[in-house]
């Protein structure tokens, strides 16, 4: 499904090929269409994600790419027969919208490259992709940078930043009470950065969370006042009272590790890991 932005149509056509050689895959027709800059359409991508989610055949729904525009399809969409007939949600950057429905549904999900990705990505990452759509994730990340020490466990949940932040006095944000935050992003100068984590705490969007997992912030440069990102990223969070580990690679870099949404991971400062519990079997 497209629900975001449009996509390279050859790059989508390569990933379903080698998808394809693994899974049952299918799409709407019309999947390639275009609307300024989203894929489609406001209805053709509420009718086709609806159908999706509707179809009780399907077993995973695969975002074709992020962009911008899943956020305009929340309101109308019917989430009863996702929870009547759960089925994995794969994708992440904007898709995080759909991410934090599945989260409120109680559904787990897949933040990991989408169609698109595969069509352009190596090998090793289509393996790790199939890996952990399967079940098979990752036990840990090791090596990550500890910004807070501490420990903490709970639901992974969240995504990109400035998704989670456009969603605060939504009906559609997750409540982060408990779970271990996932934050990564594009293109956001630092003090953009800093704005939408003063959004968040201001909010109380980060009152309970049990700790915080950075991924990557690409192409996030300092600006002539020299402040870079790793200095908001500490200033923002490092006063929450809760382990902050940094460094993750997820989100927008080539080898983006796909990670299980919904399933409890642990923080651990001290050894800068992160691990997940259950990983093997994809509870």
């Amino acid at each position: 499904m497209a629900p975001s932005s449009p996509f390279q149509a050859e790059e989508l056509k390569r990933g379903l090929a080698l998808l394809s050689e693994r899974y049952q895959m299918s799409h709407a027709p019309s999947l390639f269409e275009r609307h300024g800059f989203l894929a489609g359409t406001d209805g053709r991508r509420l009718a086709e994600l609806q159908a999706a989610i509707d179809d009780p055949n399907v077993d995973a729904i695969m975002a074709a790419r992020g962009g911008y525009g899943a956020t305009r399809l929340l309101d109308a969409l019917e989430l009863a027969p996702l929870q009547q007939h759960p089925k994995l949600l794969v994708g992440f950057s904007d898709i995080t919208a759909l991410h934090a429905v599945w989260a409120r549904a109680g559904v787990g999900s897949i933040h990991g490259p989408m169609v698109a990705a595969v069509g352009r990505g190596t090998e090793q990452q289509l393996l790790r992709l199939i890996d952990a759509i399967e079940g098979r994730f990752v036990r840990e990340l090791p090596g990550l940078r500890t910004l807070v020490r501490g420990h903490a466990r709970g639901p992974l949940l969240g995504g990109n930043l400035a998704v989670l932040s456009a969603l605060v006095g939504t009906p559609f944000m997750p409540d982060l009470r408990g779970a271990v935050l996932l934050l990564e992003d594009i293109g956001e100068r630092p003090y953009r950065i800093d704005r939408m984590l003063t959004s968040l705490r201001q909010s109380g969007a980060f009152d309970g969370v049990a700790g915080i997992l950075l991924g990557a912030f690409t192409n996030a440069e300092p600006g002539s006042d020299g402040v870079t990102v790793d200095d908001v990223l500490l200033d923002r969070l490092g006063s929450l009272g809760v382990p902050v580990l940094a460094g993750a690679p997820i989100g927008h870099v080539d080898e983006n590790e796909p990670v299980p949404l919904g399933t409890i991971a642990s923080l651990d400062g001290p050894g800068a890991v992160m691990r997940f519990e259950g990983a093997e079997t994809g509870a």
